[in-house]
């Protein structure tokens, strides 16, 4: 009887908990590694779009999602104040990907992913470093100091993910002459707040060299994002919230009164890096890469977490289930499906956030116009830039799920 495989995952953000599920379902013995001492994101939704919500069905987990999510209505896109550049149809988007885009709490989804996993799976404070990538005769090791007590140890493992983000050390030993994250030129804050007392769509808002977004969450909360054109390394020369009240505080409602509500300390700002280079491959021996590890981009889209669900569920497809794993032929079977969509993903998010952060006066007349000429002509043009992305589906069967219509909006 061949003995149960291990798998190693390093990080214990969205795709590596994704990554963990996939294969625990599919009877891998899994280690999560994660260095930092919790797991509890802080001031901060995540979207998952359509195509992401079919990875998670393939783990079983798709209508757990959805039963904790806020399915996004009707919105638009708008000017700092406040009229409407396009609207979005919720509705004509479901039925031409398949299904609404939802929006929760990162910390919710976190939660849903880690209890689908044995006790003890998850490690927290728990540094791991790749010390041998492993062939097809000998496996991978990696060494892990625990971070409390400063004792080290070592595992050896049949498979390797490195899902340990855009700074990842995994990428960085496996690839050591690419060139790494670029930082994008923006900067970004997001917050979790209560929801202001007057209602209002969801939106995102365009300025000149800024933007901010609403999304209301289905726990009476709002998760707000913003993003401005920054040097590298900046920071507010008093408090974030006042620099968010110098850039957004006389944008439209609810901008203010979002502002309003947001503690200091409940703020989290970070620089934009992406990986514009794309990496020669995701794997290297029997160590893989997903995530932002992997293909960092640009928010511009939506689709970083959603990018790194459909790498788990991906990976563990080719890891299989069967006896006799071969990594050499698995890992560059996941490289083959994975490193030409999210390249061109990440290439799209780029020229995406390129539009969305103009700055020149004329430019930004020019690009407001053409997305308001480009939204008379129904959603059906607009939606299009999200063709190839969210009507994607995962190479395995999903799980069935009864009664479930993914084109109904609520």
């Amino acid at each position: 009887m061949e003995q149960q495989r291990r798998a190693v995952v390093v990080g214990a953000g969205i795709g590596g908990l994704t990554a963990a599920v996939a294969l625990h379902r599919r009877g891998w013995q899994v280690t999560v590694l994660e260095r930092a001492a919790g797991l509890a994101p802080v001031g901060a939704g995540i979207g998952l779009a359509p195509n992401a919500q079919r990875a998670l069905d393939a783990v079983g987990l798709g209508d757990r999602v959805r039963a904790l999510s806020a399915w996004q209505g009707d919105g638009g896109m708008r000017t700092p104040g406040g009229r409407w550049l396009a609207r979005t149809d919720a509705k004509a988007a479901a039925a031409r990907f398949g299904g609404p885009l939802v929006l929760l709490h990162r910390a919710t989804l976190v939660e849903i992913l880690t209890s689908a996993l044995p006790e003890g799976v998850v490690r927290t404070g728990a540094a791991a470093t790749v010390t041998d990538f492993g062939d097809d005769d000998r496996p991978a090791r990696v060494t892990v100091a625990d971070t409390g007590t400063g004792t080290r140890g070592e595992l050896e493992a049949e498979l390797v993910l490195g899902a340990d983000g855009i700074h990842s050390a995994t990428r960085r030993a496996l690839f050591p002459g690419h060139p790494g994250p670029r930082y994008s030129g923006t900067t970004t804050w997001r917050v979790v707040v209560p929801a202001p007392a007057r209602p209002f769509a969801p939106h995102e808002t365009w300025g000149a060299g800024r933007l901010w977004g609403s999304q209301p969450l289905k726990d009476g909360r709002v998760y707000a994002y913003a993003m401005a054109v920054a040097p590298a390394g900046a920071h507010a020369p008093d408090d974030e919230k006042a620099e968010l009240l110098r850039l957004f505080g006389d944008w439209h409602h609810p901008v203010p009164e979002i502002l309003a509500g947001v503690a200091p300390d409940r703020i989290l700002r970070h620089d934009v890096h992406h990986l514009p280079d794309p990496l020669p491959a995701f794997h290297r021996g029997r160590v893989a890469l997903l995530g932002d590890a992997a293909h960092a981009m640009m928010p511009s889209l939506g689709q970083g977490g959603n990018q790194a669900i459909e790498d788990a569920v991906v990976l563990a497809h080719h890891a299989g289930t069967a006896p006799g794993f071969q990594p050499g032929r698995a890992l560059a079977a996941y490289t083959a499906d994975r490193l030409p969509r999210t390249t061109a993903i990440v290439r799209r998010a780029a020229r995406t956030g390129a539009l969305t952060m103009l700055s020149a006066r004329p430019a930004v007349v020019l690009r407001d116009t053409a997305v308001s000429a480009v939204s008379r002509f129904g959603p059906g043009l607009a939606l299009r830039g999200f063709d190839g992305i969210c009507d994607w589906r995962p190479p395995v069967d999903p799980v069935p799920r009864s009664g479930h219509d993914p084109s109904r909006v609520s």
